[in-house]
C-alpha cells in the first residue's frame, strides 16, 4: 500500500504545519485546508484517505464540511475542536465522525488516532455492519446505540466500542494493554486504569441483563464477553 494522504482542515496555520511536520514524519503525505469550502474543493480534487477536521472554520464549518462529504463517501474523518463537551461529540457522531481529539493535543496521539482509524478503514470494518447481538444486548456502532432489553441506554462512543469489541469476540481474553490498542488505537499514550474505569461504567449499564452472558474480569490478565 502506498502513502496514506492526510488532508489537513484548519484556519490556524501554526496547528496546520505542526500537524503536517508530524504527520511527513511518520511517511504521511498531507495537504493543507485553510477554510471550509477548500476542503470540500480538496477532498473532491484529491481523493485522501482521512481527514483531520477543525469545527471553527471560515465558510463552512466543521460539521457542514463533515455532512457534504458524508453525502458521497465513508472517508474516514478524525474532528478536531476545542470543545469537549458531549453534544459536539453526539452530534458529530450522527453526521459520520469517526473520532474526536480536543485541543490542546498531544501530536503522538494524533498520530496514534490517525493509525488507529486508517488500521479499521483499511481492514474493511467500514464496509460492513457494525451491530451485534445477544439476548436482551443490542450493540449498534452505526448509529452508536445500545439497547439492554430493548431499552436505548445513552452510553458514551468509547465506552460502546470497548463493548462492541469484547462482545465481537466472545470468550476471548484481552488485556488491559491489547484493549487500550485495539480500542483507543494506541499502546503507548494512556493509562491502563482507563479500560477498568470504562468496563466499571458499561458494568452498571449491563449486569443482570442475561443470564446467557457476562462481562467477566480475568484476574491479574484482563477481561472477556463470557458467553455461556
Amino acid at each position: 500500500m502506498g502513502l496514506h494522504k492526510i488532508l489537513i482542515v484548519d484556519d490556524d496555520q501554526n496547528i496546520s504545519n505542526l500537524l503536517r511536520l508530524y504527520l511527513e514524519k511518520e511517511n504521511f503525505s498531507t495537504i493543507i485546508a485553510s477554510d471550509g469550502e477548500k476542503a470540500v474543493e480538496l477532498f473532491k480534487s484529491e481523493n485522501p484517505d482521512l481527514i483531520l477536521l477543525d469545527i471553527m472554520l471560515p465558510k463552512l464549518d466543521g460539521w457542514q464540511v463533515c455532512r457534504e462529504i458524508r453525502k458521497s463517501s465513508d472517508c474516514p474523518i478524525i474532528m478536531l475542536t476545542a470543545k469537549g463537551e458531549t453534544f459536539d461529540k453526539v452530534l458529530g457522531l450522527e453526521l459520520g465522525a469517526d473520532d474526536y481529539i480536543v485541543k490542546p493535543f498531544e501530536t503522538k496521539e494524533v498520530i496514534a488516532r490517525v493509525r488507529a482509524v486508517l488500521r479499521r478503514s483499511d481492514s474493511g470494518e467500514q464496509n460492513s455492519a457494525k451491530e451485534i447481538k445477544w439476548e436482551n444486548l443490542e450493540i449498534n456502532l452505526t448509529n452508536y446505540e445500545l439497547k439492554v432489553k430493548g431499552k436505548a441506554v445513552a452510553t458514551p462512543p468509547k465506552e460502546l466500542e470497548l463493548l462492541y469489541h469484547l462482545a465481537s469476540n466472545p470468550n476471548k481474553m484481552f488485556s488491559r494493554d491489547q484493549l487500550l490498542d485495539e480500542v483507543w488505537g494506541f499502546d503507548y499514550y494512556g493509562d491502563s486504569r482507563t479500560v477498568d474505569v470504562h468496563i466499571k461504567r458499561i458494568r452498571e449499564k449491563i449486569d443482570g441483563a442475561s443470564d446467557k452472558w457476562e462481562l467477566c474480569t480475568v484476574w491479574g490478565r484482563g477481561y472477556k464477553f463470557e458467553v455461556r
